[in-house]
């Protein structure tokens, strides 16, 4: 898409990926067979954060790798309907990565994944980035689970621009990342945005541990203007740089698909802090973005911002003031 000429624009440094989502009865045991009931693809990883960020109208352009192949076919014609810009050639003879979620008649998932051309971010690729002051640049742990992707981007990361606001979002992997891997990420971070279950991870703090412990801890840990832990039906905790713990109440609603709730939350604080809200307004709305998003089935629902606006219009639920813990 194109951006505008002084406008900060998010670029994104993950995974674009496909998910294949295979509802079963039930896993097969080993060596047995199983008929499913249904089979879709839909273009996912880090994808979601970017359609989320996309459509609260902030530029996106992707700079991760994408491959040559159906499912890079897929991943390149579902970015360019959000308007997100692709920064880098196709890798020739790979195909992009796919993710095989099988959901059974509990709707518990399972995975098993493949990874392809998004597993092969080299010190050339991140040459072509070009940042500029006031831009946004995600990244995530997953790069730092493919060891090409690890070695560049832990080299290419110390040297970004100060000017540039770096956020990092741990993932859900983040417990078997190096760990020297991952403090490069930190080190560097600006923002840090988590959930609860990833901020535990960087922290080592228990279960027992409560949210806003856990983010002041995360808080004293990265983030040189703050970090965001999301609690999902409580919310989110807030802290900013040499602040207290802020607790940004949820907005109610009846949940169809938890899939991407966090990935939306996400996209849409990033939007807010690049039109130049207040970090705790841009939580809040996150917060709307959220909730909205897990009342649509499917992984990508994260809503426009006409579409927010008008939920948030009745009750301003998101827009209920925060409190210190």
């Amino acid at each position: 898409m194109s951006r505008a000429p002084h406008g900060p624009q998010l670029v994104h440094l993950g995974n674009a990926v496909v998910d294949l989502v295979v509802t079963v009865p039930h896993l097969p045991e080993r060596g047995g067979d199983v008929f499913a009931y249904g089979a879709t693809a839909h273009v996912g990883g880090g994808f979601n954060v970017m359609a989320a960020a996309a459509r609260h109208d902030l530029p996106v352009a992707y700079a991760g790798m994408h491959g040559t192949g159906q499912y890079a076919e897929l991943a390149r014609a579902a970015l360019r309907d959000e308007g997100i810009t692709v920064l880098q050639p196709p890798v020739p003879e790979i195909d992009t990565g796919v993710v095989l979620a099988f959901v059974d008649a509990t709707g518990e998932r399972t995975f098993v994944t493949l990874p392809g051309a998004e597993a092969h971010l080299t010190p050339a690729a991140l040459a072509r980035v070009q940042l500029r002051p006031g831009d946004l640049l995600y990244v995530t742990g997953y790069s730092l689970a493919h060891a090409i992707n690890c070695a560049a981007l832990t080299a290419w990361l110390p040297g970004v621009d100060p000017r540039v606001t770096v956020v990092v979002d741990p993932g859900p992997l983040v417990a078997s990342v190096p760990g020297e891997a991952l403090a490069v990420l930190l080190d560097r971070a600006d923002w840090v945005s988590a959930n609860l279950a990833e901020a535990r991870a960087v922290t080592g703090d228990p279960a027992t541990t409560a949210a806003t412990t856990v983010a002041a801890h995360l808080a004293e840990r990265a983030g040189r203007r703050g970090v965001l832990v999301r609690t999902g039906a409580d919310g989110c905790v807030l802290v900013e740089r040499d602040g207290e713990p802020l607790t940004v109440p949820p907005v109610p609603v009846t949940v169809v698909d938890l899939n991407g709730a966090g990935d939306a939350h996400t996209g849409v604080f990033l939007a807010e802090l690049a039109r130049g809200a207040t970090a705790r307004d841009a939580a809040a709305r996150a917060n709307g973005g959220a909730a909205l998003a897990v009342t649509r089935p499917g992984p990508a629902t994260g809503p426009t911002r006409r579409e927010l606006d008008a939920f948030l219009d009745p009750g301003c639920g998101a827009r209920l003031p925060a409190h210190r813990a």
